[in-house]
Order: C-alpha cells, then sequence, then structure tokens
C-alpha cells in the first residue's frame, strides 16, 4: 500500500475534512476551495475511466469518451488490478445508492 508513505498529520486532516462533508454542494464548495478545476477534473476523470475499465470497455472508447490519456488509463488498469480495491468499492456504493433511489 503506498498510501503508507504519505501518512501523517496533514494528510489525516484531509480525510477527516473530506469525511466530515454532509452532502454533494458541501463537497463542490469544499474541493472548489481546495483544488484547481483541472485537478477535480483529472480525479472525476480517473473514477470515470476506473468505471468504464470495469463495463470492459475498449482504451480507445475510454480515450474518446473521457479524453483520459493512455498512461491515465493505464494507471487506472494497474490500479484495479492490483491495487487496494477502493476504485472497486466506491463504485460499488455508488451503483447500489443509484438503484436504491431508483426504487
Amino acid at each position: 500500500m503506498q498510501i503508507e508513505k504519505l501518512r501523517g498529520k496533514a494528510l489525516d486532516q484531509l480525510f477527516q475534512s473530506i469525511l466530515s462533508l454532509k452532502d454533494v454542494e458541501e463537497c463542490y464548495r469544499f474541493f472548489d476551495d481546495l483544488c484547481t478545476i483541472n485537478e477535480i477534473q483529472a480525479l472525476a476523470q480517473r473514477l470515470e475511466v476506473a468505471r468504464m475499465l470495469q463495463e470492459k470497455k475498449t482504451y480507445h472508447v475510454i480515450e474518446k469518451e473521457t479524453g483520459a490519456s493512455t498512461a491515465t488509463i493505464s494507471r487506472v488498469k494497474r490500479c484495479l488490478n492490483y491495487g487496494n480495491d477502493s476504485y472497486q468499492m466506491v463504485l460499488d456504493r455508488i451503483k447500489e445508492k443509484e438503484s436504491d433511489v431508483s426504487q
């Protein structure tokens, strides 16, 4: 787990701050203050790439639909295959929440 190299008080504070957010609107406000638009878009793009890879989309389709580079797609794929399973965890939770709302 590479995150072990980053662990510390400042990162704990960041994660606690994110966990304290109550809704999507608060997330928009916090991340707007915290990050540049490009940084936020890069994070969102990686999550979308992970979703599309799980759906077995090709690199070409993902590149075309998201604008992600093949390097980004490869990195996300490596995380899906050998990472901490966090993409899978959050995508499953999002899907579950969406199905609860639609019922």
